[in-house]
């Protein structure tokens, strides 16, 4: 018999660590530009995949406004670098502004705008430890391959917003999900766990031998 959490052990759950002052401002400025933000609970699983694996090196697709990358970094070790893409400007302004308000320093943070996958093709193979995909789905499954081709071995790859009801509807995006899933499921180099946090969270760990 399998036991469903209760609305308020979900809750619970996906608010099981406080978000500091900054998260919470990249949070209401993502209100303000109207981009769902991953939730707290996203957040903390971002932390804890990338302390595991002490991860120095992260590439996030999707930057936002800034709160999965606050996320990220909580987790990361203290040479950290993460590399931030997305196609909208606005939105990278206003997490630069984020970043700098809580004093990460500019070198740990590279932002760039342009479309994910011109991108990603320039980043460097076998560089990366962790890779957050959080952008336009119908990219998702074009990703996967260049995300297994920047990720070192034993890197993480973490897909956000897979779940909200996507294997039950037909329109453009959701079927970009559905592929992007069984492609997973049937890639032998990636060890891949469905996570039912926020969205839906794929994370999968890349054994390439």
């Amino acid at each position: 018999m399998t036991i469903i959490p209760s609305v308020e052990d979900w809750n619970f759950s996906q608010n099981f660590l406080d978000e500091d002052a900054y998260i919470l401002k990249a949070r209401e400025k993502a209100k303000e530009l109207n981009i769902q933000a991953i939730g707290s609970g996203v957040g903390a699983v971002l932390r804890f995949l990338a302390s595991t694996i002490d991860a120095s090196n992260v590439v996030e697709i999707g930057t936002g406004t800034g709160v999965s990358g606050m996320w990220l970094f909580k987790g990361m070790n203290s040479a950290g670098v993460l590399t931030s893409i997305d196609s909208d400007p606005e939105r990278q302004r206003a997490s630069k502004e984020i970043f700098n308000q809580s004093q990460i320093p500019a070198t740990k943070v590279r932002l760039i705008a342009g479309k994910a996958l011109e991108v990603v093709s320039r980043l460097t193979d076998n560089a990366y430890d962790l890779v957050f995909i959080n952008g336009d789905k119908l990219e998702y499954e074009s990703l996967l391959d260049e995300s297994m081709r920047l990720l070192r071995p034993g890197g993480i790859l973490t897909y956000h917003n897979v779940l909200n009801d996507s294997q039950f509807k037909s329109d453009p995006d959701n079927l970009a999900i559905q592929r992007v899933i069984q492609k997973i499921k049937d890639e032998p180099r990636l060890v891949s766990v469905m996570i039912p946090n926020g969205t839906g969270i794929i994370a999968c760990s890349y054994r390439p031998n």
